[in-house]
């Protein structure tokens, strides 16, 4: 599996856009020849998701170390927060088993949820609700087992591609309500905003401003102009998600990959970039508007797929091997006996599963979730510790999930109050920053909370900063929620 961005988009390195690929090319100097990384048909890299996950766990681990260079004392707790409980001076965090930690400021950064079960799923034979890592979770399926995937979004084209890989030869049917496959990633613009840019929403936002969505939309208009491209084909691509056969679409952005022009690849590149400082600046009535009517289009242009991907994609649907289909309307576990509706051919004694839909019914051996693992909201592990932070008035739940945050800081807020001491990152901020995917994200909303908490440290000139400065080095404790 690859991820499915390039390097300069992954760095995990706040200002660095070539880390990354500074990474990947001192550890071809260590370990020596490797594969290729380029995409076969943008010539674009894409690397293994493994090699990813390698590169920021030594990330982290150099960013440890220089801490602890700098006196810095970074202790790391395999702890379950149970509770958070405010002091006059800062927080107390309180383990599942007892123990207490004091703290000047916590980051409420818990990962993503486990992924939803929409339809009562768990605990059934047959039903993998978590489809990662792939390798373990999809390696009891047999190879001519017939499979129902819910959904049609990243995550069901890593499990399609995963079986591919290795050789199910079984009937796989994506089924979604929309049937709306991620896009294609088209070849990386060489291309700089002047309109649309991060620098210019988040000075809106300073001076206390809102932009209407027929405003951004202007704005949008401008800058596809600048680049020579036209603001009707953006709208005639959000339709399409819609309205056009997903093969004949995949096929159609597959040809358009290395084209000399198209809107496409500049919406890929500054998206990414503005949508989290765009967001919180839309009016409510905006933001139910774009994500009752356009939420999976907007979904599919912001999180495209690798051509590579897109081609074994496009092969297996052409094979009738692989079949997308919408309207899901419900799925079931059934036990066949004598005298029921089959669906698919089943014989009376076959178990399985069977997915309702417009189109009919389907039957399946196996189900995999491939659920949009934000749809699932906090983990067993995670809920006690936020149901407390809500019951001390610490925090308070967003309508759309997640807490309510100051955009700018990513401090939780309550009553449109922000916290001095508390901070969220990642998908407990979605409801307030809607853009909580993707590396890029992350960082940057990584950077605002340091500069958060380095200006409160400097402004406050509280008694227990300047006592903690005197007696011992500044102290970071890491407690994770397993």
């Amino acid at each position: 599996m690859r991820v499915n961005a390039i390097p300069r988009d992954m760095s995990v390195r706040a200002g660095d856009d070539g880390h990354l690929a500074e990474w990947l090319a001192a550890r071809r100097l260590v370990v020596g020849a490797e594969s290729s990384f380029l995409d076969p048909v943008s010539g674009a890299p894409f690397i293994p998701r493994a090699l990813y996950g390698n590169y920021l766990e030594q990330s982290a681990r150099v960013a440890l170390v220089t801490l602890a260079a700098r006196g810095w004392s970074v202790e790391l707790h395999r702890r379950m927060v149970h509770r958070a409980v405010p002091t006059r001076h800062g927080l107390v965090l309180r383990t599942a088993d007892g123990e207490e930690h004091e703290v000047d400021y916590a980051v409420l950064a818990t990962g993503a949820g486990r992924p939803a079960d929409p339809y009562g799923l768990a605990g059934c034979t047959g039903f993998v609700r978590d489809p990662y890592p792939a390798a373990e979770r999809l390696a009891a399926i047999r190879r001519d087992d017939d499979l129902a995937v819910i959904g049609s979004g990243l995550t069901a084209v890593d499990v399609t591609l995963a079986l591919a890989a290795r050789g199910h030869t079984g009937r796989i049917r994506l089924h979604s309500r929309q049937a709306v496959l991620p896009a294609v990633r088209q070849r990386p613009a060489r291309f700089t905003p002047r309109h649309v840019t991060a620098a210019r929403f988040r000075a809106m936002a300073a001076s206390g401003g809102s932009l209407a969505l027929a405003d951004l939309i202007v704005m949008i208009g401008a800058e596809l102009a600048a680049a020579g491209e036209n603001l009707d084909a953006v709208r005639t691509e959000i339709d399409a998600a819609r309205r056009e056969e997903p093969t004949h679409r995949l096929r159609r952005q597959l040809g358009a990959v290395n084209a000399p022009g198209g809107p496409l690849r500049i919406l890929q590149q500054i998206m990414p970039d503005v949508g989290p400082d765009v967001w919180p600046l839309l009016p409510e009535r905006d933001k139910d508007r774009l994500l009752a009517t356009h939420h999976r289009a907007f979904m599919s242009l912001c999180c495209p797929m690798p051509p590579a991907s897109a081609v074994a994609l496009l092969g297996l649907l052409e094979s009738g091997q692989l079949e997308l289909i919408g309207g899901l309307e419900r799925i079931e576990r059934i036990e066949w006996t004598e005298g029921a509706d089959g669906a698919d051919g089943a014989e009376p004694g076959d178990g399985g599963f069977v997915a309702s839909s417009a189109h009919g019914r389907h039957r399946a051996a196996v189900v995999v979730n491939a659920v949009n693992g934000r749809l699932g909201g906090a983990t067993d592990l995670t809920a006690p510790m936020l149901t407390s932070l809500v019951d001390a008035g610490l925090a308070e739940p967003h309508p759309r999930g997640g807490f309510r945050l100051e955009r700018a800081t990513s401090r939780l807020t309550v009553d449109g109050r922000p916290s001095r001491r508390l901070f969220a990152l990642g998908d407990l901020a979605m409801g307030s920053v809607f853009f909580t995917f993707g590396i890029q994200s992350l960082v940057d909303r990584a950077v605002d909370i340091v500069t958060s908490i380095q200006s409160d440290i400097l402004d406050s000139g509280s008694a227990v900063h300047s006592a903690r400065r005197a007696f011992r080095p500044a102290a970071c404790d890491v407690l994770q929620p397993i």
